[in-house]
């Protein structure tokens, strides 16, 4: 009796063994499994990433010069009269040149020595050298820079062999969480090398750009690393490195980064003819909310309002209405007014596309042809840069064509708007931008370009304008 309890015992321990191993085995080699996979595309690969594509990665040094007055850096001490006598008015008030030197990365995208970077990089710059990983300066030129992206094209001069390219990735296959490395120079440390995921895609209301479709990555970004390359784990250039959200002015876990498809197009545009030539479908547009869906007779809120059109625009003749909301452009779903916006601006001009439309609910498609985003808006006045603290600004009536390039909401009834600021200028140099709105000068209403210009030329000492800037209203006080 007792020999056959501890047989059977013998025996159930062998059952649940067997079990055992029928259970469990199988995840534990699936477990051996995953590390390998970790340990394939983890460290080795990231280092062989890092290693194969750090000298498509290079620093970019660039200077420019600008005019400064001397009078603006004396002490008030030289303000007596005494001094001016004794000096001669010609000492005070002499334009001086003053060199700014500015420190940012590049990518290598082509043998023939084609580099991406950011446009305020290099921007306006007289001389820029370029430094591989290898050591190897270059001298470069600008192909062409486009501000309202942040990007810009340079091509290296010299000796172009056994340059390493980065290759170009599709950005649009990018997933939240994917792995990216970042490659640039921050804080002139060269060639530096940092690690993140994808955070989220498609950030088109940032404020930092005109035309914005960011991917966002916590790989540390910090100042110096603008113009450098964000990477996929095969290796390819899938963003260009722009700015940090940042209180301290250094990294603190979001960075942005422009797409490579989104700076493919633009590269292209600025090669072929050394500036960007938008796609304009000519509507204004909102993004839905449930109230306004429900109110328009809407069953969700997919896709993007038009809340006007332009006269005789590529969306008018193709039969396009207010009312009607968009919902897809060659099959690629418009969530937002900044992804249309910026979908039709990099399709550019004399492109065919399909756009899906909600009209009372009822789907239609359309086919359009995209004009050339106009750049003249009628009746615009402009200053001249000689004319005082406002010099070099243009501005505009409020008309549909400008309330759709700028974003200015349909609430805004009144006021000019800003469409042009010369670089370098007075106006510039206090801060005004593109898309700002003149409400108000010296507490008149203005209502006309010709009547802010008017009054302005015969404003003396203090001038008060009101301006609204991104729906806000600020007072602005300037001495002309």
């Amino acid at each position: 009796m007792y020999l056959n309890s501890h047989l059977k015992r013998y025996a159930l321990c062998i059952f649940l063994l067997l079990f055992l191993s029928l259970v469990y085995l199988p995840s534990l080699h699936g477990s051996q499994q995953q590390t390998s996979i970790l340990t394939e595309t983890g460290e080795s690969r990231i280092a062989d990433i890092a290693e194969q594509t750090i000298n498509g990665v290079v620093n970019i040094s660039s200077t420019k010069v600008t005019q400064t007055n001397q009078q603006q850096f004396m002490h008030p001490f030289f303000n007596d009269p005494f001094f001016r006598d004794f000096f001669g008015h010609r000492f005070y008030g002499i334009p001086r040149e003053k060199r700014e030197r500015s420190l940012g990365s590049g990518v290598i995208v082509s043998g023939d020595g084609l580099v991406l970077t950011n446009s305020h990089v290099v921007e306006n710059a007289e001389e820029i050298v370029v430094t591989l990983a290898d050591k190897r300066e270059f001298e470069a030129s600008i192909v062409g820079t486009d501000p309202k992206s942040d990007l810009a094209v340079i091509r290296l001069k010299g000796d172009l062999s056994d340059l390493d390219p980065v290759p170009i990735g599709n950005s649009s296959k990018l997933r939240l969480g994917d792995i990216v490395l970042a490659i640039g120079n921050p804080f002139g440390l060269e060639h530096t090398v940092t690690m993140g995921i994808v955070s989220a895609k498609g950030r088109a209301n940032v404020g930092i750009t005109d035309y914005e479709d960011f991917i966002q990555t916590d790989a540390a970004i910090n100042p110096g690393n603008s113009g450098g390359a964000l990477l996929n784990l095969k290796g390819e250039l899938i963003g260009i490195n722009t700015a940090i959200l940042s209180r301290s002015g250094g990294y603190q876990g979001i960075g942005f980064a422009i797409p490579s498809n989104m700076a493919k197009a633009i590269m292209e545009s600025l090669v072929k003819y050394g500036k960007v030539v938008r796609g304009w479908l000519g509507v204004s547009t909102q993004d839905l909310d449930q109230d306004l869906a429900e109110a328009m007779g809407l069953s969700d809120t997919n896709g993007v309002l038009i809340t006007d059109i332009s006269e005789n625009s590529p969306a008018a003749q193709a039969g396009i209405q207010r009312g009607d909301v968009i919902l897809k452009v060659n099959g690629d779903e418009m969530t937002s007014t900044g992804r249309l916006r910026n979908t039709i601006a990099a399709l550019g001009a004399g492109s065919n596309v399909e756009i899906a439309i909600a009209r009372e609910d009822v789907e239609k498609i359309f086919k359009v042809t995209l004009d050339k985003l106009p750049d003249d808006f009628g009746g615009q006045t402009t200053l001249d840069k000689s004319e005082g603290v406002l010099g070099g600004l243009t501005v505009s009536p409020l008309s549909d064509l400008v309330r759709e390039k700028f974003e200015i909401k349909q609430e805004i009834k009144s006021g000019l708007v800003i469409t042009k600021v010369e670089p370098e200028s007075p106006a510039a140099q206090i801060g005004l931008v593109p898309g700002d709105l003149i409400l108000e000068i010296n507490r008149q209403e203005v209502k006309t370009p010709e009547e802010f210009a008017e009054q302005y030329r015969k404003s003396e000492g203090t001038i008060l304008l009101l301006i609204n800037r991104k729906g806000n209203n600020y007072f602005v006080t300037l001495k002309n």
